[in-house]
């Protein structure tokens, strides 16, 4: 490092080969920080499990400053910061219109310090997903000026706790944050929302543009009780954790994840391997890429799309059928609401069952045209419902 020169690195995420993940450990090779800063916008569980080790060895050092109240931070990101004991600082600006919105990460001893200073949330997306930028800043703390940058950096976040004490507090314990779960300032990552489209197509349109080529990292797949994928209005096998049941909300207006899919693939997507190959016009619904204990063969008649009004055909009893609105979002835009008609097997003695083969099945109808597609090779298909009477739906695929 150079007598007054700080040194700089340029770090742009998921289009090269550096991460946000991979920078915050570097920052943390200072030997005995006795600075630590965490200052974002948005905290998932994920992203803190992610750096968590490093917090916890030095964490008595350790200030998280995390805004809330912004429909991201999760009572289970917050628990898990307080758990690695670092000292944990809510902020809520109490208004949707100015969010706390910082993205900062300091580590420091008495004679260096490290700034990454960007775009990256505490999420695993803003660590190694998404296409994020900052400047990753080291100092040398025995010059002047470097040493006021990190003394006015510190003072800054003072300052708020000091100005702002009802908006900018910390949050001494796990009850401390299920009041501000309850209060529906912290989200439940055991409820996954769907997408919040702002764009609507034009019905017949579709754009076949695939996905960008990025650099991904895959976070580790949570086992998920069947308990967590039931709608609300049903009684889970396991119960919900204890902050669940203080969340106070109208559930039944919300959609929820009920179901997410294997990578999509032609035979779920009716795209035919040969021209002369027939194409059923469905998709089963098997076991998916939740890890999970239910049983696909029921779940989806007695959970999922209980509700709907289901009859036997006529010439096969053994076969129900019933129809439900389905609104389609593909690659966040929203095509509108369907009909479309969902069948199932309930012969528990045949070969499909004993093979613990698919014994539900969605019939694509008029949305064939639009998922017959090859750009959706690949991607994954997410199936929300709103507890509604009837019951509605949302399918998702990206």
């Amino acid at each position: 490092m150079g007598a007054l020169m700080a040194e700089l690195d340029f770090i742009i995420q998921a289009v090269t080969s550096s991460n946000h993940g991979q920078a915050i450990r570097k920052m943390f090779s200072i030997e005995n920080p006795g600075t630590v800063l965490i200052s974002v916008a948005y905290a998932r569980e994920t992203g803190v499990a992610e750096i968590e080790d490093l917090i916890k060895a030095c964490a008595q050092n350790t200030r998280a400053f995390v805004g809330i109240r912004n429909d991201i931070t999760s009572v289970q990101a917050i628990k898990r910061l307080l758990a690695a004991k670092a000292s944990v600082y809510a902020v809520d600006t109490a208004t949707r219109m100015s969010i706390f919105h910082t993205k900062l990460y300091v580590v420091a001893n008495k004679t260096r310090a490290s700034f990454l200073i960007g775009s990256a949330n505490l999420t695993f997306g803003g660590l190694y997903n998404n296409i994020e930028a900052s400047a990753l800043i080291d100092l040398n703390l025995t010059q002047p000026t470097h040493k006021a940058f990190l003394d006015k950096t510190i003072a800054s976040f003072d300052n708020i706790l000091r100005d702002h004490p009802q908006h900018a507090f910390q949050i001494t314990g796990t009850k401390q944050a299920d009041r501000l779960f309850a209060a529906g300032r912290l989200e439940d990552e055991d409820v996954i929302p769907p997408p919040t489209t702002g764009t609507g197509v034009k019905r017949g349109l579709r754009d076949a543009l695939p996905p960008m080529n990025l650099r991904r990292a895959f976070p580790p797949r949570p086992k998920v009780r069947a308990g967590k994928l039931t709608p609300e209005n049903s009684k889970p096998s396991n119960a919900p954790a204890q902050h669940v049941k203080a969340k106070a909300l109208d559930k039944s207006r919300r959609y929820h994840l009920v179901w997410e899919s294997n990578p999509l693939s032609r035979r779920a997507l009716n795209i035919p391997v040969k021209i002369n190959t027939h194409a059923t016009g469905s998709m089963g619904l098997g076991k998916g890429a939740v890890v999970s204990e239910f049983d696909h063969r029921h779940y989806f008649r007695k959970i999922v799309f209980a509700g709907l009004n289901w009859m036997p055909e006529k010439a096969h009893p053994h076969l129900e059928l019933a129809s439900a609105s389905f609104k389609i979002v593909i690659k966040n835009l929203d095509y509108g609401n369907f009909s479309l008609t969902i069948r199932h097997n309930t012969d528990t003695t045949s070969k499909a069952y004993q093979q613990r083969n698919e014994m539900t099945h969605l019939r694509w109808g008029e949305v064939k045209q639009l998922v017959a597609q090859g750009d959706l090779l690949g991607r994954t298909l997410y199936l929300y419902r709103q507890d509604t009477n009837p019951p509605i739906f949302m399918i998702e695929i990206d």
